[in-house]
């Protein structure tokens, strides 16, 4: 009864956590939609008339130009290619999902953030509560991966190994397993998926994973390649279960 009992409540308190993740990046992206499409316009059109008066600019116009592009850039907005770029949205359902999980998750990449008055309120209640649900949803998950090395260490246990050697060679694996899951393999997917080197890769991994998030690397944000859909969400649910890894790690 009592195992039965806590894997209903770790159900729900995934189900919870990820449905919390779901209207939050809804809410996002119904609030802050609409004022990035009015940014772009208005990032089109002073490139339109940059291009049409560039000759005749003054100084003190070239200053305010570069200025309004450097406002622009740091918004996520590219005034860069033809028009149809403009109609991609750095708050899709993708993306939105993708920044619910770097708040929830305190990484925080700077990259993408809420510019409304509405969107920067929510984000405050929303990171007020998420990240205490986030806090459990990891603990939760790393207590069900403990369980997963008492029963190897059991077992091992069982096989006649002393309880020291046990302990080390369980840490040992969950290690390795880890470095290899969350670390090695998606350094190759991102390699391959966003032109990186490998250790280019490798050093996304691990800054986002370590909680770090300086900003300087991060996926699904170049104009010239194509990404598949739900590339970022895909991305979200690495970061949270690379995290649930890092805590088992704490608690071994």
């Amino acid at each position: 009864k009592a195992m039965c009992s806590g894997k209903l409540q770790t159900a729900l308190l995934v189900a919870s956590y990820f449905v919390y993740l779901l209207v939050g990046a809804a809410v996002f992206q119904a609030l802050e939609r609409t004022a990035e499409k009015q940014e772009k316009m208005a990032a089109a059109q002073m490139k339109e008339a940059f291009l049409q008066n560039f000759t005749q600019l003054s100084v003190a116009e070239m200053e305010q130009f570069m200025k309004n592009l450097t406002e622009a850039i740091q918004n996520g907005v590219y005034p860069v290619g033809n028009e149809s770029q403009f109609e991609e949205s750095n708050w899709d359902f993708s993306n939105s999902f993708f920044f619910a999980g770097t708040v929830v998750s305190t990484i925080g990449y700077g990259t993408l953030h809420p510019k409304t008055a509405g969107g920067q309120i929510f984000c405050v209640f929303f990171a007020l509560f998420g990240i205490p649900l986030n806090i459990v949803f990891l603990h939760r998950v790393g207590k069900m991966l403990s369980l997963l090395c008492k029963k190897l260490g059991k077992f091992l246990y069982e096989k006649g190994m002393r309880k020291k050697k046990i302990k080390f060679l369980t840490l040992l694996f969950f290690l390795a397993m880890g470095i290899l899951v969350f670390l090695c393999l998606p350094s190759v997917f991102f390699q391959i998926t966003e032109g990186w080197s490998y250790s280019e890769g490798i050093y996304f991994a691990f800054i986002t994973l370590s909680t770090i998030g300086f900003g300087d690397y991060v996926v699904g944000k170049q104009s010239d390649r194509k990404y598949f859909s739900y590339y970022r969400v895909l991305v979200a649910i690495w970061i949270l279960f690379g995290l649930a890894w890092i805590a088992l790690l704490f608690n071994l």
